[in-house]
């Protein structure tokens, strides 16, 4: 539902002189863009909701295609890095924490799993049929975002069964996304997104991702002892 969705053009101006000019979208009111991103942690807010953004009116058609097809190069190259991180690290420490951790490499890899199938499949073209067996609902109760990596419960995926997850997901959303229309990647959309408030944004947002947990990853990884890859 976007039927209420206002852009509003907001100045941003810091020590007195304009450095930027952003746009801000919320349901039926403005939103000033704010500066200072910070997060207020007391009311669960989104942290990105404070970022400045750019005016999809600027990209052309072409502008779009070309977008979405560079997050299919870039997706592909952060898998390739992702996947040389998790193969390297044995299966027996993927779901220990190392001392002072908050996760494990468990958890990571569903998060990567979930977090994509939600950025380039679900939130492009909604739910189709068969989304339930490449994506159950266990594997995002377990695995999404605000949830909190588990060691030792009854019922845990294997790292097989969690890199075959991954696989799929990717697999998938490579294939479709060539597929979205300029059209389409125009729509709209509520955060998570980078750069644009629109669909080419949740699609840009990806690789970011990704990167961010493989760089979480890699720091596991040295957390248990194991020599760095580069």
């Amino acid at each position: 539902h976007f039927g209420s969705r206002v852009a509003t053009k907001h100045k941003i101006v810091i020590r007195g002189k304009v450095v930027n000019a952003g746009f801000s979208f919320l349901h039926g009111k403005h939103r000033p863009v704010n500066p200072i991103f910070r997060q207020d942690l007391a009311s669960g807010t989104n942290i990105m909701e404070s970022f400045i953004t750019a005016s999809p009116q600027q990209l052309s058609d072409s502008d779009l295609l070309c977008g979405r097809n560079q997050v299919l190069h870039q997706m592909s190259w952060a898998r390739q890095y992702t996947l040389q991180l998790i193969e390297s690290i044995p299966h027996e420490l993927w779901y220990v924490k190392p001392t002072n951790s908050a996760t494990h490499v468990a958890w990571q890899v569903g998060h990567l799993a979930v977090s994509q199938y939600g950025l380039m499949l679900f939130r492009q073209r909604g739910r189709l049929p068969g989304d339930l067996e490449l994506m159950p609902g266990w594997l995002r109760k377990q695995f999404g975002r605000g949830t909190q990596p588990a060691e030792n419960a009854p019922g845990l995926p294997s790292p097989t069964d969690l890199h075959q997850r991954l696989d799929a997901i990717h697999a998938k959303a490579i294939q479709e996304l060539p597929e979205l229309t300029a059209a389409s990647l125009r729509e709209p959309i509520d955060m998570p997104y980078a750069a644009y408030p629109i669909k080419l944004g949740a699609l840009l947002f990806c690789p970011i991702h990704e990167a961010l947990h493989a760089g979480q990853i890699g720091t596991l990884r040295r957390m248990h002892g194991l020599q760095p890859l580069r």
